[in-house]
């Protein structure tokens, strides 16, 4: 599968699937994408990622019953990150819901889930009044990244988004485009996700004057396309899971700290039940940061040690290009969670030094608006 801006990403970049797609690995190089992020700005395309309109009368009453968030508490103009759990409360996915008006609502969801998170809703859908549309392939969808996408969106809208809280999003109008803007990311630092409506990937010009006018408006802030590597090193700098490797269907919310997104307080929800009864007991392993303390770049099953003694795996790793060591994301029993924790981790057959750390692993004062993380787990 491609998306409509295949043609330039064949051109620029070096190429990679994931979820199906053909997608840009990087373009000028993963290290330098990262900085551009995190020192100025990028912008990725994500068109890859599912989205789905839910409209009807029964339409928050259903989202309630498949999503662990309080969807009755979204405002109009809102988002809010949500999971998916199965009856075990497994995560299915972790989505984010957008209320568009009183009974309408966009759910934008991993792209190796699209067909499954699809599925299943329809399956969960059959008793209630709602309209489940899959919109994905008639829309296009950018992330501007970084302290300056503020200014490079602003010079191309002429609208104010300055104001446009954290997790909230309007509607511009771009000559005969609507956009969908929200203030929104997955790289830890201030940024917008647009989506362009009505783009079908049959007609892609649309598509391509937008991708044009953030690269040539982002031109004074050195602005880069970005890939899915500094895509991927961003997010676990932030501390950010990824479906598949972070997560799945047999590790919970609770389990990967990612709770803020459970409201019990609603009387019923796929997993509920499963999920207070964890809580409840209390988790056997809980998803940590970890920082090597020598050289030594961290993989995705990597062993982690304690005592000498296998204590779990790495999920999510990598060198970071801000800090200069290796980082990444893993489960460890709760007794040895803490921050500053000893650990070794299996690289190759030696023992590398490292220690549990806290996320996300740099100093976002310095790097982003702060707040940022927190106002994401609202």
């Amino acid at each position: 599968m491609r998306t409509h801006l295949y043609e330039f990403h064949k051109k620029n970049a070096k190429l990679t699937e994931f979820a199906g797609f053909e997608m840009p690995l990087w373009y000028d190089g993963i290290i330098s994408e990262h900085l551009a992020v995190r020192e100025s700005v990028g912008v990725f395309d994500v068109t890859h990622m599912g989205r789905y309109l839910i409209t009807g009368r029964d339409a928050a009453k259903f989202l309630d019953k498949i999503l662990t968030q309080n969807v009755a508490s979204i405002k109009i103009y809102q988002g809010k990150i949500s999971m998916i759990c199965n009856e075990l409360g497994g995560i299915v996915d972790d989505v984010f819901l957008f209320r568009l008006e009183e009974d309408k609502y966009l759910l934008i969801c991993n792209a190796a889930n699209r067909k499954k998170d699809y599925e299943w809703m329809i399956k969960h859908a059959c008793n209630f009044s709602v309209n489940i549309m899959d919109i994905s392939d008639n829309t296009a969808m950018f992330a501007v990244q970084g302290p300056k996408s503020l200014n490079v969106l602003h010079s191309i809208f002429n609208s104010n988004l300055s104001d446009l809280r954290f997790n909230y999003f309007k509607w511009i109008n771009l000559d005969d485009l609507k956009i969908f803007v929200s203030r929104t990311g997955y790289t830890g630092e201030d940024g917008f996700e647009l989506l362009l409506w009505d783009t079908p990937l049959s007609n892609p010009e649309k598509a391509y004057k937008v991708w044009e006018m953030i690269l040539e408006s982002g031109k004074e802030y050195n602005i880069k396309p970005c890939g899915l590597g500094a895509r991927d090193t961003l997010r676990i700098e932030a501390g950010f899971c990824l479906y598949g490797n972070d997560i799945n269907e047999t590790i919970t919310p609770l389990e990967a700290k990612l709770d803020f997104a459970i409201k019990f307080e609603k009387p019923d929800f796929i997993g509920r039940e499963a999920l207070l009864k964890q809580k409840t007991e209390g988790v056997k392993r809980v998803r940590v940061g970890v920082r090597s303390l020598e050289y030594g770049v961290l993989r995705s099953g990597y062993k982690i040690l304690f005592n000498g003694k296998p204590a779990g795996e790495i999920t999510s790793g990598t060198f970071s290009p801000l800090l200069k060591c290796g980082i990444g994301m893993g489960y460890v029993p709760p007794e040895i969670s803490s921050p500053k924790t000893s650990i070794n981790i299996l690289i190759r057959g030696k023992a590398v030094r490292a220690e549990i750390a806290e996320m996300p692993f740099y100093k976002t004062t310095k790097y982003k608006k702060k707040g940022r993380i927190d106002d994401l787990q609202i």
